[in-house]
C-alpha cells in the first residue's frame, strides 16, 4: 500500500502569494518591499522552523528547483547563488574575461551588470527556441534578485534622470513586460524597503506585482520567541517577568532582527525584562527605526484631568470601554478635534490615550524636499503602525500636515500625494479598532472634506473655552492641579465678567502669578493674592474675530449635537455660514 506524500509545509503570505501568482502566469516580475532586511520564517519539512535572510530564504526555499540564482547589488556586484559555475563559464566566453578580475571592476557598476544579466536572460530564452526545434538542450530555470534596487532605479522624473539611470530602467521594465520571459521559468525580483524609493515607472507597471514583507505579528513575535529561547538565550523565559505570550504581543511592531537585539540588550550582564525597560526599549527602537517621524507619547493624565466637557468625555470613555471588550466593529475609524487655539484640544487627546491603555503616537514633520522621500518615510511609518496591534495615531496641525488633493505647482504635488497616501490608509477598514486616527486643528476647513468624511474621522468633537464661572473654576483647578500650583479650589479667584481664556491663557496666568511670587521681597503676599490680581490685569486676547471664526467653523464640522454649549446647539446651519462669512476676512 502507497503513503501519500506528505503535504509541503506551509511558507509565509508573502512568499506563497508569489509563488501563486508566478504559477499562474500572471508576472515574472515582483516588487518585494517592506521589512525585507529582517530574517524571514522558515518551516522545514519535519515540522520545526529556522529563521534565515531573505537572500538565502529564496535560494533554499522558492528557488529550491532552479539552475540558476543572479544576485546583483551595487555594493557587492553580479553573482551566482546557484548555479555558480555554469554562469563563471558563460561570462569568461561572453566577456572573454576572468570573471574574477570582471567582478573587481565592471560587474559592480549597473550599467554592465545588468547588460551581463539581460544578455544572460537572452541566452536562456535562444536555448528554449533551440530545444523546442528539436535540439537536445536544457535552458536553465533563471531566477534574477536586485537588492538594493532604489540606488539602481531611483524615484524622480525619467526625463531628468541620468542617461545611465534611464537605460537601467528600460532594461528592468523590457524583463516585467516580455511575453516570452512570461512564458518561461525566468522570475525577476526587485528588493527594495520602500516602494516609493523606485521609479514610478517601475511601480506603476501593471507587469510588475507588488509584494509585501509585512513586519512580525504578535503570533509572528511570539514563535521568533521560542526559536530564541531554543537557540540563543536558554534562560530567557526565567529572566522575564512577562510571559512569552504577553511578551510576544509587547513587541509587535518590532522586526525579528530588532526583537533579538532588544532582548540581547535588556539580559545582558545579567538584567530582567521588565515592563518598564521593555517599554523603554521598543519606544527607543521604534523611533529610531521610524526615523524619528513618530513620537510616542506616555500619558501621566487621564480623562479625570480634563474641565467640563461631560458629554466628550463619556464619549470617550464608551469607545475605551468598547476597545477593551474587543468591539472593534462598534468603534469609529478616527476622530477630528477641532476648536479655537487653547481650548485642550492636544490636552484631551493626551488624557485618553493615558485611560485607553494603548499606545499613543504622535506624527512629526515628515516632509522632505527630496523627490520621493517624504513618499517613501510615510510608507515605513504606516507598516509600523500596521503591526503595533492596536494605536492612537495623533495629528496635530492637521490642516498644515496633512497636504490637499489638488496641491497645485508650488511643491510639485508633494502636498496632494501627502494626501493620497493617508486617505487610502485611514479608510483601511480591516484596521478599525487597531489604528485610531485622531486630527487635531483649530481650522478644520481647511483639511480636506474627503479626508475628514465618515469612514476616515468619523467623529468630529468641537471644544470650547468657558464662559460661566463654574466652567472658569473647574479649568483653573484642572490646570493648577496639573502644575502642581499650590491653591485650593475655593481660593481660586472670580474672573472678569466677559473673559473668553483658554487652557493656554490660564496656564500662563498661574506662571505669570509664580514669577511675581518668586520675585517679592519680604513679607510675600500669598499666591492667592497675587493670583488674583494677575486675573484681574490680564488683557483679553486682541484677535477675538479670528477665535470667534475658529469656534464657528468647529461648530459647522460637530457630528453630535450632545457636544455642544447651548448658545451654539440653538443655531441654524444658516446662521452659522452667514456669521463665518462675515468673519471671513478677518482671518
Amino acid at each position: 500500500m502507497s503513503t501519500a506524500n506528505p503535504a509541503p509545509p506551509p511558507l509565509p503570505d508573502w512568499a506563497q502569494s508569489l509563488r501563486d501568482q508566478f504559477s499562474a502566469g500572471a508576472s515574472s516580475q515582483f516588487l518585494i518591499h517592506g521589512n525585507v532586511g529582517d530574517l524571514v520564517e522558515t518551516p522545514r519539512p519535519d515540522g520545526s522552523r529556522d529563521f534565515l535572510p531573505l537572500d538565502q530564504f529564496l535560494r533554499e526555499v522558492m528557488f529550491v528547483g532552479y539552475d540558476t540564482v543572479l544576485q546583483y547589488d551595487r555594493g557587492r556586484g553580479l553573482r551566482a547563488l546557484k548555479g555558480a559555475e555554469e554562469f563563471t563559464q558563460w561570462v569568461t566566453t561572453y566577456t572573454g574575461q576572468n570573471p574574477a578580475t570582471l567582478a573587481m571592476t565592471s560587474l559592480r557598476e549597473p550599467i554592465k551588470a545588468l547588460e551581463l544579466i539581460d544578455h544572460y536572460i537572452l541566452r536562456s530564452l535562444n536555448l528554449d527556441a533551440i530545444r523546442r526545434a528539436g535540439a537536445n538542450v536544457t535552458p536553465p530555470k533563471l531566477a534574477v534578485l536586485i537588492d538594493y534596487a532604489q540606488f539602481i532605479l531611483p524615484n524622480g522624473d525619467p526625463l531628468a534622470l541620468a542617461g545611465d539611470v534611464a537605460s537601467h530602467l528600460v532594461k528592468v521594465l523590457g524583463w516585467a513586460n516580455d511575453p516570452s520571459i512570461h512564458r518561461h521559468n525566468i522570475i525577476t525580483l526587485i528588493v527594495t524597503e520602500r516602494l516609493n524609493d523606485l521609479n514610478a515607472l517601475l511601480t506603476d507597471n501593471p507587469d510588475s506585482a507588488k509584494i509585501e514583507i509585512k513586519l512580525p505579528t504578535a503570533a509572528e513575535a511570539r514563535r521568533y520567541l521560542d526559536w530564541l529561547r531554543d537557540r540563543q538565550f536558554p534562560d530567557l523565559e526565567a529572566r522575564s517577568d512577562l510571559s512569552l505570550e504577553v511578551l510576544g504581543t509587547r513587541l509587535a511592531g518590532l522586526s525579528r532582527d530588532a526583537i533579538r537585539n532588544l532582548i540581547s540588550a535588556l539580559l545582558h550582564s545579567g538584567g530582567r525584562i521588565s515592563e518598564q525597560a521593555l517599554s523603554l526599549r521598543k519606544k527607543e527602537k521604534i523611533e529610531r527605526e521610524c526615523q524619528d517621524l513618530l513620537e510616542f507619547v506616555e500619558s501621566p493624565f487621564t480623562l479625570d484631568h480634563v474641565a467640563g466637557l461631560e458629554p466628550v468625555k463619556a464619549w470617550l470613555r464608551e469607545d475605551a470601554t468598547l476597545l477593551r471588550a474587543g468591539k472593534s466593529h462598534a468603534l469609529p475609524m478616527g476622530y477630528l478635534i477641532c476648536g479655537r487655539i487653547g481650548t485642550g484640544k492636544t490636552f484631551i487627546v493626551t488624557c485618553w490615550a493615558g485611560e485607553m491603555g494603548i499606545p499613543c503616537v504622535v506624527f512629526k514633520n515628515f516632509r522632505d524636499k527630496w523627490v520621493g522621500s517624504t513618499e517613501g518615510k510615510l510608507e515605513k511609518i504606516f507598516a509600523v503602525l500596521r503591526a503595533l496591534g492596536q494605536v492612537i495615531v495623533f495629528v496635530d496641525e492637521a490642516d498644515q500636515m496633512t497636504g490637499k488633493r489638488d496641491s497645485g505647482s508650488n511643491d510639485s504635488g508633494l502636498s496632494g500625494r501627502i494626501y493620497a497616501m493617508l486617505a487610502k490608509e485611514m479608510s483601511n477598514t480591516q484596521m478599525r479598532g487597531k489604528v485610531i486616527w485622531v486630527f487635531a486643528t483649530s481650522r478644520p476647513d481647511l483639511v480636506e472634506v474627503d479626508l475628514k468624511r465618515q469612514g476616515r474621522l468619523d467623529v468630529h468633537i468641537p471644544l470650547f473655552p468657558p464662559r460661566t464661572q463654574a466652567e472658569y473654576h473647574a479649568l483653573l483647578f484642572s490646570v493648577a492641579r496639573k502644575l502642581k500650583f499650590p491653591i485650593a479650589e475655593a481660593d481660586l479667584p472670580e474672573l472678569p465678567e466677559g473673559s473668553e481664556f483658554g487652557g493656554h491663557e490660564i496656564e500662563a496666568m498661574f506662571v505669570r502669578a509664580l514669577r511675581v511670587y518668586e520675585l517679592q521681597g519680604e513679607p510675600k503676599q500669598s499666591l492667592k493674592e497675587i493670583f488674583s490680581r494677575v486675573a484681574a490685569e490680564v488683557r483679553p486676547n486682541a484677535h477675538g474675530k479670528k477665535l470667534e471664526y475658529m469656534d464657528l467653523v468647529a461648530v459647522r464640522e460637530c457630528t453630535d449635537h450632545r457636544f455642544l454649549p447651548e448658545r451654539y446647539a440653538s443655531l441654524g446651519p444658516e446662521e452659522i455660514e452667514a456669521r463665518i462669512e462675515e468673519l471671513r476676512r478677518f482671518v
